[in-house]
């Protein structure tokens, strides 16, 4: 391997939508906004969640991880990005696109693992309720979060070497808002074909399988549901796990969408749906959470009451 030719370039060019610079600032106040919604309901609903007694289960800690995934995932491209709308910084330097480029990728697949983790929860919630506390116990819920990590981040950090490794040749204009892995690929003068291969193996496996899995979990849950003889179970029941299959829904929508719609003539319309497809679903989760979730609200209205922290304080 040429080692010179990887080593040629120490920064990139975020291309974004330079060409049009009006829509950047429209994008700009409205990314701004979203973001500052993503942390807030976001780091919220993790608070809730450690202040609040009745939200130490299973469901909310894997809620409280995928919490914690939207906020560092946002984190990781949506600050330089709004410089970049304003023209204040349309570099990266090659360490941080290599860190942006990895937290993106695990961070999105550690996402479908969690996503597919919470819908076996909600299937032992509702098909095996008196083992619920067996099943689900403490040790099997933190193997079940670190290995969706560790699987997300381990895949990431494959995919960075392999790419890292190609040959650049001084390539540095990435025609992106980010550095995302398939606009990285595109500026490699070497045989991309392995990366290709690799890439395309490990997304069907780390979104497919796991939406096979939430599927196959949901069809055993819509069955017990059905075999409950009041309506008022009924909506008991799928009231527990509403709140979830609403946030698979956005987030395979949008990946479907993104991935299976025909490309766009112009590449910035192809650029503007990645773009939301990586802010909007993240800053939407709490609110889902929060709407569809009596407990939630019940915590949130004991917060603003003041009568959650002084339980909290009085037992320190």
């Amino acid at each position: 391997m040429d080692w010179a030719n990887h080593t040629a370039v120490t920064e990139y060019v975020l291309l974004g939508l330079r060409e049009h610079h009006g829509l950047e600032i429209v994008l700009f106040v409205l990314c701004l906004s979203i973001y500052g919604a993503t942390l807030v309901g976001n780091a919220l609903l993790v608070g809730l969640i450690g202040l609040d007694p009745h939200l130490h289960n299973p469901m909310y800690f894997f809620l409280s991880n995928l919490s914690l995934i939207d906020i560092c995932g946002t984190s990781s491209f949506i600050p330089l990005m709004l410089l970049n709308f304003l023209d204040i910084q349309r570099t990266i330097s090659f360490p941080s696109c290599a860190l942006q480029m990895f937290m993106t990728l695990a961070l999105g697949a550690t996402e479908c693992l969690l996503l597919a983790v919470m819908a076996y929860d909600r299937y032992v919630a509702i098909c095996q309720p008196l083992r619920y506390s067996e099943l689900m116990n403490g040790q099997l819920c933190v193997q079940m979060a670190v290995l969706s990590w560790g699987t997300g981040f381990a895949n990431s950090l494959l995919q960075s070497i392999l790419v890292w490794r190609l040959p650049f040749c001084g390539h540095n204009v990435i025609n992106h808002f980010f550095c995302e892995i398939l606009a990285v690929l595109k500026l490699a003068c070497g045989d991309i074909s392995l990366n290709a291969l690799i890439l395309m193996v490990a997304t069907t496996v780390l979104t497919m399988a796991p939406l096979l899995l939430i599927c196959l979990s949901y069809t055993f849950i819509l069955a017990a549901i059905f075999r409950v003889p009041s309506a008022a179970g009924r909506t008991k029941a799928f009231s527990t796990c509403s709140a979830h299959l609403t946030v698979v829904v956005i987030f395979y929508g949008t990946i479907s969408f993104m991935y299976l719609k025909p490309k766009a003539k112009d590449p910035s319309v192809d650029k503007i749906i990645t773009l939301f497809y990586g802010i909007v679903a993240p800053s939407l989760n709490p609110f889902i959470y929060s709407l569809r979730n009596m407990e939630v609200k019940a915590a949130m209205t004991g917060l603003l009451r003041g009568g959650l922290l002084t339980r909290k304080m009085s037992h320190f």
